[in-house]
């Protein structure tokens, strides 16, 4: 186990299962946000950090002392492009003249469009710009390892589900819908098989990473269960929550209509491909090496669902679930 400061920058709902975990191992941890601080229902106390990862000066301060830094911080869709780049370079610099490992939280949209399984062997070959804006930053991150500028490492997850997951295909969309038995949407193909990472188990992953330094110099797939459909991921949902399943599949054609005058929607319809044939992520490679296995799914729903439970949710205007006793920013 990594003894020392660990900083975490984001307060997301990855930054914050990641405090979890650090905290359940009792590891001095310091929280690095843009904006002020927020209740989040820490057990025990960490340190607080305002910081902007844009911001070389900031960062190193924010980074003093760091054993392990863990970069899960992130920003607006439609403006990956701007900010990103400027905050790896940020963070991966403040890491650098700290002397500590960076650990990197990705997604799988470099791979592209896939046929089979995502394994780590596979090569870049994004089809989106956000796709292009990842493979950017893993290919910076791994090439200043290589030259011995810092020590780094890759966890790399699918879509996320757990607690504080809210802007997901397998968050506010769907929990509050599977506890009051309402309808919830399925984007693509709801019958193609679609790999979920429960956010705890991507946050346990990366303290591995940084634990680890056999892990260093690579990507990483993240412990994630077996791949359902859509389909099957929504019905066990409502099923745990014992609630009959209603699912409205929501034709293409839909997303590229609302695409034209909402800017969220345009970025949706980028990675829709994800759900249009199998998106399936092997994750072996992490568990023969480090003994980490995934949360079984139903633990995972029922962990999720009785997150969801505790808070009171309202309607916003766009006409989703919101949590009255708001946790946290959605993203880091």
């Amino acid at each position: 186990m990594t003894s020392g400061l660990h900083v975490v920058f984001g307060a997301g709902p990855l930054g914050l299962a990641l405090l979890r975990a650090l905290e359940a191992r009792k590891l001095p941890t310091r929280l690095v946000t843009r904006g002020g601080k927020r209740t989040i229902g820490s057990a025990t106390p960490f340190e607080w950090f305002e910081a902007d990862a844009t911001d070389s000066r900031s960062v190193q301060r924010a980074c003093a002392g760091a054993t392990v830094v863990y970069h899960c911080a992130g920003a607006p869709y439609h403006r990956w492009g701007e900010l990103l780049p400027r905050m790896m370079d940020g963070i991966a610099g403040a890491a650098r003249v700290a002397e500590a490992k960076l650990i990197y939280a990705d997604n799988l949209y470099l791979y592209g469009k896939v046929a089979g399984p995502m394994t780590e062997d596979l090569p870049s070959n994004p089809n989106s710009r956000k796709g292009q804006v990842r493979a950017q930053l893993a290919d910076r991150l791994l090439d200043a390892h290589a030259r011995g500028a810092l020590r780094a490492a890759i966890g790399r997850g699918s879509d996320f589900f757990g607690p504080s997951v809210l802007l997901s295909h397998a968050g506010s969309r769907l929990f509050p819908q599977a506890l009051s038995g309402k309808p919830t949407d399925a984007l693509g193909d709801p019958d193609k098989l679609h790999s979920f990472t429960f956010i705890d188990d991507f946050a346990a992953a990366l303290v591995v990473l940084g634990e680890r330094d056999e892990a260093l110099g690579r990507a990483w797939h993240v412990p994630t269960s077996e791949a359902l459909t859509h389909r099957a991921f929504i019905e066990r949902a409502y099923r745990l929550a014992e609630t009959e399943p209603k699912l409205r599949a929501v034709p293409k054609w839909v997303v590229s209509l609302l695409a034209l005058t909402d800017s969220t929607m345009r970025e949706v319809k980028e990675m829709l491909y994800q759900f249009e044939d199998d998106f399936v992520i092997d994750t072996s490679r992490f568990t023969r090496t480090f003994g980490l296995a995934p949360t079984p799914t139903d633990d995972a729903i029922r962990a999720t669902l009785a997150w969801y439970r505790d808070l009171s949710p309202t309607s916003n205007n766009d006409g989703r679930a919101r949590p009255a006793k708001q946790r946290q920013e959605s993203r880091g």
